[in-house]
């Protein structure tokens, strides 16, 4: 569950923009703020079951963009790489070719 939401979280901040004002307070109150479902539905005036399913069906719209858009693989990608990039840079070991080609891999994600 807690993989989930660390995911439903960044996708949130990624595209949260491309939702609409109403998904992202629904989202906003219960990923980022931690309100269950009956609390949302009290400061709404609705049903847990109306909150229930536009949060599904912003999750199901949040998980599209990412694979047509891949903002939070490219991010996750880009941290991988620049924590390799220092690990090269802080040991003895490493090569100016080995250096390069994880800038190089860097370039190709932009």
């Amino acid at each position: 569950m807690l993989e989930k939401t660390t995911r439903m979280n960044f996708l949130y901040d990624f595209y949260q923009s491309l939702l609409t004002p109403k998904q992202r307070n629904y989202m906003a109150l219960y990923y980022l703020d931690d309100y269950s479902l009956g609390e949302i539905a009290e400061e709404y005036g609705i049903s847990r079951q109306a909150v229930y399913d536009n949060i599904k069906r912003t999750e199901a719209m949040l998980e599209e963009y990412e694979e047509k858009l891949s903002l939070f693989k490219k991010f996750q990608m880009r941290t991988e790489l620049f924590q390799q990039l220092k690990n090269a840079i802080s040991s003895d070991n490493h090569s100016k070719e080995q250096l390069l080609e994880l800038v190089e891999q860097l370039e190709r994600l932009e």
